[in-house]
């Protein structure tokens, strides 16, 4: 038996430097937030989405947001190889599902009825 191949992530001092800004900028947008209360609405907000783009941006240009940026255009790649049903086939199969709904609703229900004849009227003799 072959050994699985070992996946070795591989962060440079550089990568985890920007990480760690990313982390500090979306923390100092909360701290701007909450400290500029007494400078009116339009400063909290400036410094809040001016901070979170800062630091979103930081995030996006390490490895890790490089990774997750490919994995949305994969993800979208894929999506777009779905063969998607028609309006008549989904409605075909919705009616199907309503109907084995219906019918093991039925089933359950006599079987419930069945089993409980049984158990209280034969077995027990319980007469409602």
């Amino acid at each position: 038996m072959a050994n699985p191949p070992q996946v070795e992530t591989v962060t440079s001092g550089a990568d985890k430097a920007k990480l760690a800004v990313a982390v500090l900028l979306l923390i100092g947008a909360l701290v701007a937030y909450y400290g500029l209360s007494k400078q009116g609405a339009l400063a909290q907000w400036g410094a809040l989405i001016a901070l979170l783009a800062a630091g979103v941006a930081t995030f996006f240009t390490s490895e890790h947001g490089k990774a997750l940026i490919a994995y949305g255009r994969d993800s979208v790649r894929e999506v777009k190889k779905v063969v998607w049903p028609t309006r008549k086939e989904a409605g075909q199969m919705t009616l199907y599902v309503f109907i084995f709904v219906v019918i093991m609703a039925l089933f359950l229900w006599m079987t419930d009825k069945t089993l409980e004849w049984v158990l209280y009227d034969l077995i027990l003799g319980w007469k409602r």
